[in-house]
């Protein structure tokens, strides 16, 4: 569940769901966090070209306040962050699974083109 540090108020569910999925590049993280299940920031940053290091960061840390991204942090040299889908977070995939389908059946009927990078590691 989420920690939230402030009471917000919302004035519909679709607006308390867009609070947590409604970032620039949040859904998009979940995309792949879904898709990949665990990512070190590089690989998200591969994922995202347009995100930079400073925004990714910032989203991610939205994501882990709302309790939807899990940080795991590995004490060794050089330092390893991995990030991953809590409980609630992946209660998000039917959503962002609609997203997906719903982005390229616009696209198809649109003309709109949709260039999916090549999968690297993590």
């Amino acid at each position: 569940m989420p920690r939230i540090l402030k009471k917000k108020t919302y004035h519909c569910p679709v607006e308390a769901t867009l609070g947590v999925i409604g970032g620039k590049w949040k859904s998009v993280i979940l995309y792949h966090l879904i898709k990949d299940r665990v990512l070190r920031f590089g690989g998200l940053q591969r994922r995202l070209p347009g995100a930079t290091a400073q925004m990714l960061t910032a989203q991610l840390r939205e994501l882990e306040v709302d309790g939807v991204v899990n940080r795991k942090v590995f004490l060794q040299v050089p330092p390893k962050v991995e990030y991953s889908l809590t409980p609630f977070g992946e209660s998000l995939a039917p959503i962002i699974r609609s997203m997906n389908a719903w982005g390229k059946s616009y696209a198809n009927g649109s003309g709109a083109r949709i260039s999916l990078l090549p999968q690297r590691d993590s």
